[in-house]
Order: structure tokens, then sequence, then C-alpha cells
């Protein structure tokens, strides 16, 4: 989607990496393994303290990557309202309200009011809704927003307060313990891996990430070099495309929402571009801050490192048939009969700058 304003896309990185200068929900759950008990108080990412009375009956989840996080830690069956579309099409909305506008990402207060939910859950982008956020308190809806993730870190903390918002913290538990299982077999394959420069293309204007994203940490996971990183550059930016030639990277690792990389015109004299190494990745396991993550380095380490990957492949099957794929441990050690990304769709950039534009009022121009 083409920006019409910079400054929109500065403010939507912003949200989706670095997030308000506030505490925020993760700071409620910082024990190892929160108990579901209620009255429960949290602060969520607005800063101010948010009390749910009772065990949720009810959870209309705002955004898409909402939805994806409920849906990831066995919390779907209290979802009553949540985005019907193209960035949730892989879960199973069944008869659920469909609490979006046409764009399948912007909520509407109205039908979200209709549904009067015990609580909502909302991605940071909705401190960019201050209207819709003043209609659910003024109807007397508990909302909880839930805190930015710039690490891997962060997001097991998403999932984690999602446990507790929607009672559900041994889900919640489990899709962490399954995530660490991954992770932890990247990390000990790669240990004596080389890892090769790697250029994130974000697309247009050279969106690219540094330090302080979880997207960094992906990358560095999957083994490989960040490029952003090595230049200093903290944050979601926009890198001069004379300064990814000039560092020369090995690598580009690009969204799935385009056939190519986005910028590979002006990256012609890189080594990754001559050669052909590129690697896709789903563009909301990328952008979200979810238990999907894990997929992306999954990829990107399927591309980068074949050898490796071929070693732990059996050993990540392994993990998803103890746990399933949406992270919860099967009762009889088999595989979900959903696959991977059906219980992890995650809510991809695109999706976002939809919703921060519809907020803020300003039309803008598909990428």
């Amino acid at each position: 989607m083409r920006r019409q304003l910079a400054v929109i896309l500065t403010v939507l990185l912003t949200v989706s990496a670095i997030g308000p200068a506030v505490a925020g929900a993760g700071a409620a759950a910082q024990e190892s393994h929160p108990q579901c008990e209620y009255p429960l108080t949290m602060t969520d990412a607005t800063g101010e303290d948010v009390t749910i009375e009772d065990e949720p009956e009810s959870v209309v989840t705002l955004y898409p990557g909402d939805a994806q996080l409920a849906y990831s830690i066995g919390a779907e069956d209290t979802v009553v309202g949540m985005p019907v579309g193209q960035y949730t099409e892989s879960l199973d909305a069944g008869d659920r309200t469909d609490i979006s506008g046409d764009d399948g990402a912007t909520p509407v207060a109205e039908e979200i009011i209709g549904l009067n939910p015990d609580v909502v859950l909302a991605a940071n982008v909705a401190l960019y809704n201050e209207d819709l956020l003043e209609q659910l308190e003024d109807a007397g809806i508990t909302v909880v927003v839930l805190d930015t993730a710039t690490s891997l870190e962060d997001v097991r903390e998403n999932v984690r307060v999602t446990g507790q918002v929607t009672g559900e913290c041994d889900g919640a538990e489990a899709t962490i313990r399954w995530m660490d299982e991954r992770l932890e077999i990247y990390e000990d394959a790669l240990e004596n891996e080389s890892a090769p420069l790697a250029y994130y293309d974000g697309g247009e204007n050279g969106n690219t990430h540094g330090t302080e994203t979880f997207q960094h940490e992906v990358m560095t996971t999957a083994g490989l070099t960040n490029l952003a990183a090595e230049e200093g550059q903290t944050g979601w930016v926009r890198l001069n495309s004379e300064v990814v030639v000039d560092a020369n990277p090995e690598w580009i690792v690009y969204p799935d929402r385009t056939e190519s990389p986005p910028s590979a015109g002006a990256l012609e004299g890189t080594t990754a571009v001559s050669e052909g190494n590129v690697v896709a990745v789903d563009d909301n396991a990328m952008s979200q801050p979810g238990p999907n993550v894990v997929y992306a380095i999954e990829t990107i380490v399927e591309e980068v490192h074949p050898d490796v990957y071929d070693d732990i492949e059996g050993d990540l099957e392994d993990v998803d048939e103890e746990y399933g794929d949406d992270g919860n441990e099967s009762d009889d050690g088999s595989e979900s009969d959903e696959d991977d990304e059906s219980a992890i769709p995650g809510f991809g950039a695109t999706a976002a700058l939809v919703a921060l534009l519809a907020a803020a009022g300003v039309v803008a121009r598909r990428r």
C-alpha cells in the first residue's frame, strides 16, 4: 500500500514495532505462571488499571491479530465477535459476528456494543482510535489494550496476557512452551553456523527494521545478521538503497504480499539479488507479535540453512505432535487437524495500516 503521507508510515511502524512509552499489560503478568483468578486487575497499554470482575464468557477480539492470539491458546470458544475477512480467513469464524468494516480490519463500534461482551481484547493500534475506545467505555464495556512487542520475550507476554484476559492461562502457557521448544531447536542447531548478512525489504521507501524490534530477533534467531542493525538502526526505519548496496547483503528477506523483493530493482548490485538469494516470509507472521513468529523463523532457516533444516525438521514435527500445531498440548500426542497457519494467521502490516488510516481519517492508496 503506497502511503500518502510519510508520517502515517512512521506512526504505523512505531505502533507495530516500538509502541507507546507507557506501562503495558505485560507488566501485570511478570510471574512465570500467572493464574486466571478473578477479579483480575492489570495495567494495560493505556496506562490505566483495568479490572475484569469474573472469568469472561464472551470476548470480542478487536483486530485480526487479537483473534490470532485467542485462537492460538484455545480461547476461541469464548470469542463472540472478531474481524472476518482475508486477514482471518484461516480461522474458523463460524457464526461469530464480524465486527469489522468492509476492509476486514477496521472495528465498528455499533457491532461490538451490540454483542455486549464481557471484555474486548485490543491490539496496540487501538490507541490511535480514541473515538472507538471512548464509545466502548461509554457503553460500559471493559477493554484491555495489549502492549507492543519489541522482542520475542514481549511476544510471549502478549500470549500470556491474552490467557489472563480470556481465562485460558493454561493454554497460554502451553503455547509459550511450544514456542520455546521450537526456538531452542533453532538456536541449538545454528549455534556454530555462519550468519550471513541479510536485508529485510519491507517495501516502498526502504522500510526495514533494526534492533529493539521482534522482527530483528526473528532474523537473528534464524541465523542471519540484520543489515539495519549493523548500520546502527533502531526500530523501523527507511534505509537508503545506496546504503544497502554498499553493505552488499548475501540475502534479502521480504513479506510474501509481493511476488518478489519490492526493492530488487534498486538492489541489483548486491550478492543477494545477483545470486537469487531471496526469502519470502508470511507477512502476518513477520509483522505481528504472536506465536506464528516461529514459522517465519522456520521459513528463513529452511532457505538460508537447508542442511540444518534437514537435520531439525523431524524435531520440529515432534514438538508439533506433542503440543498440536496451535501450541496446546495434545491429549493423545497426535497432531492437530488444522495445519500450521490455520491456528495462527496474524494481523499483517497491510491490515494494520488500513485500521490506522481509518482511525486517523486518512485515505491511502494500496501498496
